[in-house]
């Protein structure tokens, strides 16, 4: 996968993708990072890429020929289009599902933008994705395309050493994901749950599937709604409603 994100702050990504589960993607050749400071691209003698908004109003707008110079160079028109994913606050809320989604692209272009907003050009002509990381407002859309970044990267073949840990992370099956135990068995009062300790891979797969469904009712009931449920699973989960939480 290649990715490019257009960024005024180039230097706040350089820890984030020269490390850990992301560094190891890039040095493997699994996944190309790079940031373009789109101020390069402004066509002016003070290289501002931002202006005030007609019509008034507080607040600087991001230009649009910056913006769409920087991605024009990275993917010119005429060949294969990326994704260009627009950080903002009025986006679609970001979701496993989006991670998956993107993760089978081959081209991801994100745009971090400051200030006001964007000139609405650029959403209309440009952007194929809007995304938000939440309703709050940050200062700009750095955070936000590190963390979707950081989530689209593990889902791709090789990143992972256990292939099996994106499959069964929590919102990829739809629902919460199952507690997990290590070593030692007693640590301190607390002991791990015996059926953990049997062997028996049955009895453990049925424990851990109540346990995520369990975990789900207590913490994101709103998940179950669409959550690809057996009957019996359903009135299970009805018993636990009627129990008291211990």
């Amino acid at each position: 996968m290649r990715i490019e994100v257009l960024t005024l702050f180039p230097s706040m990504f350089e820890g984030v993708f020269g490390s850990s589960i992301l560094g190891k993607a890039r040095d493997k050749g699994i996944v190309s990072l790079q940031t373009v400071n789109f101020r390069d691209y402004a066509n002016n003698k003070h290289n501002t890429v931002d202006d005030y908004p007609f019509g008034g109003g507080g607040g600087m707008v991001l230009k649009p020929e910056p913006i769409f110079s920087a991605v024009e160079e990275l993917a010119p028109p005429g060949g294969e289009r990326p994704r260009v994913i627009l950080m903002c606050p009025q986006g679609e809320t970001f979701t496993q599902r989006k991670a998956e989604e993107l993760s089978r692209e081959s081209h991801l272009v994100f745009v971090c933008g400051h200030y006001e907003g964007y000139d609405e050009r650029i959403r209309e002509h440009l952007i194929t994705d809007e995304l938000s990381i939440g309703d709050y407002v940050l200062t700009g859309g750095e955070l936000p395309a590190m963390v979707v970044i950081d989530s689209v990267v593990r889902l791709l073949p090789g990143v992972l050493g256990n292939e099996l840990s994106a499959v069964t992370d929590s919102f990829s099956t739809g629902l919460l994901e199952y507690p997990h135990y290590t070593r030692p068995a007693q640590f301190r009062e607390w002991p791990v749950p015996d059926v953990l300790l049997s062997g028996h891979h049955d009895n453990i797969a049925r424990w851990r599937r109540e346990q995520s469904l369990l975990r789900t009712l207590r913490r994101r009931p709103d998940l179950l709604e669409n959550a690809d449920l057996t009957p019996k699973e359903r009135a299970w989960l009805e018993k636990q409603r009627s129990e008291p939480e211990s």
